[in-house]
């Protein structure tokens, strides 16, 4: 079947969509999350990918787009919260629904013609590389043969040479049979009696020298192109599916240094009576990293422990109106170091499943440590996502449920806005 054919590997454009369509469906919705999360993780995929629309990201923009569409068109009905979230959250669904499918129809039109060029460049290239390893052996059996010949021709002059040397042998000087003398071994032939054979002629020993294979020269490699780029889909992470690169597949997420430094001003009130102070960490994508450029402070009630979120509608509309997205989570240990605690790990939770490389910023101003961390791919998160306990509880440390967050860097020049939501 013609869907079906590949070239080196490389599917047909029909077979790509095809595939990405089948990751996309194979979506499982989690009943342990509650709603809310799919809710928000939805919105999520939307702003990212309006961003990647204008970052030119057509791949990305329609996978996020697809998601969106598969996960609140077809799985989330089969999530037993759904039904009890509230009304005005199933609202903006349907609205991001009818604008997304015609966005993602677009995109995958978009698509498919880049699929199809690449297509073609591959075949190009592999007619190319066929006709270039074609002459390439013809050459090299042309050199065989020739070098197949020229040790035939040494061959022969060799049997020549020892012909002609026979030769001379039996047409040497003869000796009449009845003159030869066969003596025993205790009778001695006078010098005058004795015969002397002739030797064969010494002959001198021949080389036979075989011919190099030459190299196939640049002019035939030069005409070997370089593969084209064939950007193959990956397998998606948490609600999200992105693509990565870092040490556990996550994209960098860039701080400005400045952050933490505004926040500990905006939070020493709080600070020197004791009591927590958390944020919101938002931002966008751009090239292919994430960048914080927002710090939100919602209403809050807070302990010398702990920190909740109060009105998050409020964090909600500002980042829609903005079209911002969130990259996790900051606040203060008034009293103690910079750590995630069980409560602090159950937190962060929300924000990761929601964006994997979301950070948890935690400052501990009486110890003056400012510490970047995040849930550990490989076992915290799923850890922590099956995790029914509430309130302080303790963890088992091995394996770590948490590490310092690699894929976080900070960067000196980078501005940040901070609104505060508190008053």
């Amino acid at each position: 079947m013609d869907d079906l054919k590949e070239i080196d590997g490389v599917p047909n454009p029909a077979v790509r969509l095809r595939r990405m369509a089948e990751k996309v469906s194979a979506l499982a919705v989690d009943h342990n999350l509650p709603a809310v999360m799919y809710f928000r993780s939805g919105l999520q995929m939307v702003r990212m990918a309006d961003m990647y629309i204008k970052q030119g990201d057509v791949k990305e923009a329609y996978l996020l787009y697809l998601r969106f569409i598969t996960l609140f068109l077809e799985k989330i009905r089969e999530h037993p919260g759904w039904a009890s979230l509230p009304a005005q959250d199933r609202k903006i669904v349907s609205e991001k629904l009818k604008s997304a499918i015609p966005k993602a129809e677009k995109l995958k039109e978009s698509l498919r013609q880049q699929f199809e060029e690449e297509y073609q460049q591959k075949v190009t290239w592999l007619r190319e590389k066929q006709r270039v390893a074609a002459e390439e052996e013809a050459r090299r059996q042309q050199i065989e043969e020739q070098r197949r010949q020229q040790l035939k021709q040494k061959q022969d002059a060799v049997i020549s040479n020892i012909g002609r040397a026979t030769s001379d042998v039996v047409t040497g000087p003869t000796v009449p049979l009845d003159s030869i003398v066969y003596p025993d071994a205790n009778h001695t032939l006078p010098s005058n009696q004795r015969v002397i054979l002739p030797s064969a002629p010494y002959l001198e020993p021949t080389t036979v020298h075989l011919p190099a294979v030459p190299s196939v020269p640049t002019s035939y490699k030069s005409l070997s192109p370089s593969l084209p780029t064939i950007d193959r889909t990956t397998k998606p992470a948490s609600l999200l599916s992105l693509s990565v690169q870092s040490q556990y597949g996550l994209r960098n997420v860039v701080v400005p240094s400045q952050l933490v430094e505004r926040f500990l001003v905006l939070a020493h009130g709080t600070t020197v009576q004791n009591i927590e102070t958390c944020g919101i960490l938002a931002g966008l994508v751009d090239q292919n990293q994430l960048v914080i450029t927002h710090l939100i402070l919602p209403k809050q009630n807070a302990t010398p422990d702990s920190c909740t979120t109060e009105n998050e509608e409020e964090v909600f509309t500002y980042q829609d109106k903005h079209n911002l997205i969130t990259l996790g989570w900051i606040h203060t240990h008034p009293s103690q170091t910079a750590f995630l605690s069980s409560v602090d790990l159950h937190t962060h939770c929300s924000y990761q499943l929601m964006m994997p490389e979301a950070i948890a910023i935690v400052c501990a101003p009486r110890y003056k440590d400012n510490s970047i961390f995040s849930l550990t791919q490989n076992y915290g998160l799923d850890f922590i996502a099956k995790c029914t306990k509430t309130g302080f509880h303790p963890h088992p440390s091995e394996p770590p449920l948490f590490s310092v967050a690699d894929h976080a860097r900070l960067e000196s020049d980078l501005p940040v806005e901070v609104i505060d939501l508190r008053r």
